[in-house]
């Protein structure tokens, strides 16, 4: 598979092998003493000890961080950092898929900084609070393709005291360097590669179906759709795809790149609904993403018959509609809440959070708590 250097939206060490670039990687953000930050689930596999074992070859002392959750914590948050201060370390390395890049970015972030880490919450300016000579440099390793949050200013945690997912972000937890070594993902479990596959493509869906005037981002997020369309199924079909693999991977950062247009319904209730049942997230988004499809249809019709067009298929709505159900049909993907063991009891909770949840201003149509309860009630019973 092709080996490119990109530097948008940050530097990118992508293709196969790349790995072996990480030391270089760490000199050139100015880490002498990094901290690897993982979840507890990959740390122990050979993918991080080969990367650890690496990186002391190399002539570095790494510390490993794991204690991260898979929908992420304050208290992990806090624990990482503990750890980071201790050691002495000078800057973080976030490896693993979304949980270990948020939390390794939010620790980074938190290192230097004197006030509460909810004090940082994206709202307005509240970024501006932060100490910048208090943020250590990061390089990201990603081993799924899903949240793309290697190519992100924000990390999302959950505050268990509330059960809320929240978004901390600041430019400056912008990872120096990334690199996207499609090897790394092979050993992920069937379910992950599906599910955080499935997010990459509600990213670049509801990045493209937001409203607002910002074709850059739309053109990045028709052609992420469209490599997650022709490869997931073939990476769920032959792990070993390298080629498949990296498209997914680029896939994966070009939905993280294109959503700051925005995000919409899809992760307005996929987020208290991970918080409340601790989902995994791309899945949970993979189960919403119809409903959510329908209900928005007065709006981006239109858009997402040129979107069919552009994936091969007849240009309409219906079209894109039916390849989206058959994807999830193909990969397993439940096609109802209640499949995937949620029930409807926090049903009520789950529309108040939806309504205030930071990616609900990004809707085409104006999410309201009724819609926002239609669209819950929808996928609940299955009804399109």
């Amino acid at each position: 598979m092709t080996k490119a250097n990109w530097n948008y939206p940050t530097a990118v060490k992508f293709g196969p092998g790349r790995i072996a670039e990480l030391p270089e990687a760490l000199k050139t953000a100015g880490i002498k003493k990094p901290l690897l930050v993982t979840d507890a689930g990959l740390a122990p596999l050979p993918v991080t000890q080969n990367t650890l074992a690496l990186l002391k070859a190399a002539g570095f002392e790494p510390g490993l961080f794991s204690d991260v959750k898979p929908n992420p914590i304050s208290a992990n948050v806090e624990a990482g950092i503990a750890v980071l201060r201790a050691g002495g370390y000078d800057g973080v390395i976030a490896f693993g898929g979304g949980s270990g890049l948020d939390a390794a970015k939010v620790i980074a972030f938190m290192a230097g900084q004197t006030r509460p880490m909810w004090d940082f919450e994206d709202i307005g300016d509240w970024w501006t609070r932060a100490d910048p000579k208090g943020i250590l440099p990061i390089v990201a390793v990603p081993t799924t393709a899903g949240t793309g949050s290697e190519v992100g200013r924000a990390g999302v945690i959950t505050d268990e005291t509330t059960h809320t997912k929240k978004v901390i972000f600041h430019p400056l937890m912008m990872p120096k360097v990334v690199i996207a070594d499609p090897e790394l993902t092979v050993g992920m479990p069937r379910f992950i590669t599906i599910g955080t596959g499935m997010d990459a493509l509600a990213h670049c869906l509801e990045a493209y179906c937001a409203p607002g005037y910002h074709p850059l981002a739309d053109g990045i997020a028709v052609e992420g759709i469209r490599l997650v369309y022709e490869n997931l199924a073939k990476v769920a079909a032959d792990p070993n795809d390298i080629g498949a693999r990296g498209h997914m991977m680029s896939a994966a950062a070009m939905g993280a790149t294109a959503f700051q247009k925005g995000l919409g319904a899809i992760h307005a209730l996929s987020h208290p609904v991970g918080a409340l049942y601790d989902t995994h997230h791309g899945m949970t988004n993979a189960v919403f993403m119809p409903y959510v499809l329908v209900v928005n249809r007065p709006a981006i019709e239109v858009r997402i018959a040129r979107l069919a067009a552009y994936l091969g298929l007849a240009p309409s709505f219906d079209a894109f509609l039916a390849a989206v159900l058959d994807l999830r049909a193909k990969l397993g993907v439940p096609h109802t809440l209640g499949d995937f063991k949620v029930d409807g009891a926090q049903r009520e909770k789950i529309g108040d959070m939806a309504i205030v949840d930071p990616t609900a201003g990004g809707n085409p149509v104006e999410l309201t708590r009724p819609l926002a309860l239609e669209i819950f009630d929808r996928a609940m019973a299955g009804r399109l």
